[in-house]
């Protein structure tokens, strides 16, 4: 494992909604024997109320500062030596503050999936504010990949079974 795991033992998985990070942040988590985060969950537990809802009375600005502060409240947690898989939102790496953070408190893994897969998987969700557009939401795929491209690793997800992702997420040299 890399020498910055074991300084700050955090994973972050990122990607765009719908590209498996939760499925496949438990699954990493389980298998490596780390605490695994699921940021949305956090918030909506933190909050008592869905991401859409926040969305609804809060608008995107009030929800990122939420997130934001859950990402924090994780990181502490890796900075003081326990190890965990975190599954981000999937505009959470996009910003420049939390980029910065994760940047300096563990290792990034972008789970890179077909726009096509994405679509597939998140278009009858209304828990999902910015998906409900199909056009809207393959623009704003187009402009995260850039923020995307700066995570330390890149799996290209193509497998329909999560196990199968797993195992080629295994592979990456982080873990060797």
């Amino acid at each position: 494992m890399l020498l910055k795991l074991k300084r700050t033992p955090g994973i972050y998985l990122v990607g765009f909604m719908g590209c498996g990070k939760s499925t496949l942040g438990r699954l990493l988590a389980h298998s490596i024997g780390w605490r695994f985060c699921d940021l949305d969950a956090d918030i909506e537990k933190a909050q008592n109320a869905s991401i859409a809802h926040i969305f609804e009375v809060h608008g995107e600005a009030g929800f990122r500062r939420l997130e934001a502060e859950a990402i924090r409240a994780c990181v502490r947690k890796v900075e003081r030596g326990e190890p965990a898989v975190l599954a981000l939102g999937g505009g959470a790496f996009v910003q420049p503050d939390n980029y910065a953070l994760l940047e300096h408190n563990g290792v990034s893994i972008w789970l890179d999936c077909p726009f096509d897969i994405i679509a597939s998987r998140v278009r009858l969700n209304g828990n999902r504010p910015l998906a409900r557009d199909l056009d809207a939401l393959r623009v704003l795929y187009s402009e995260r990949r850039k923020a995307y491209e700066l995570a330390d690793f890149r799996l290209e997800i193509r497998a329909a079974e999560p196990e199968d992702n797993l195992a080629a997420l295994l592979e990456l040299p982080l873990f060797k």
